[in-house]
């Protein structure tokens, strides 16, 4: 009978009437307290939570393409920051980003074109040709190489 119950709407009962009540085949009621049963938390598959005495706190981890783009576009970010540095440029320096090899990648980078060049003190952004300090990346396991050029 506990296999078929509803653990959410049992918790709800035994915590309102201290007792869980079942029936049983033959019609009669059983009453389990909570000290009758063995009571686990389960997680729900997509979701990581957290019980902390009376509080638990769950988070969903279901990527979504959102997130996935924002993912990407953050290593991209940190690349193109590795290079800076790696150039010799100062901090606040302007450069033209560059980016080829990868069309997907490339769209990604024009499609969010404002927020990375802001990222990464960048005034313009060139898809399809390379130019100055340039170095090829695995980005997410896609290949893309990508440039940059103190303005």
């Amino acid at each position: 009978l506990l296999q078929n119950v509803d653990g959410q709407a049992a918790m709800k009962e035994l915590t309102d009437t201290g007792y869980l009540t079942l029936t049983l085949s033959d019609g009669e009621k059983a009453s389990l307290a909570e000290e009758d049963l063995l009571i686990e938390t389960a997680q729900a598959e997509g979701f990581v939570s957290e019980v902390y005495g009376e509080w638990t706190v769950a988070l969903d981890t279901n990527l979504t393409p959102e997130l996935l783009e924002e993912g990407l576009l953050r290593e991209i970010t940190s690349k193109i920051q590795t290079m800076r540095k790696e150039a010799g440029f100062e901090v606040m320096d302007h450069i033209t980003v560059y980016a080829s090899g990868n069309d997907s990648l490339a769209q990604a980078m024009k499609d969010h074109e404002t927020e990375l060049l802001g990222d990464v003190m960048g005034d313009t952004l060139v898809i399809g040709e390379t130019d100055g300090y340039v170095k090829e990346w695995k980005i997410n396991g896609e290949a893309v190489t990508l440039g940059v050029k103190k303005n």
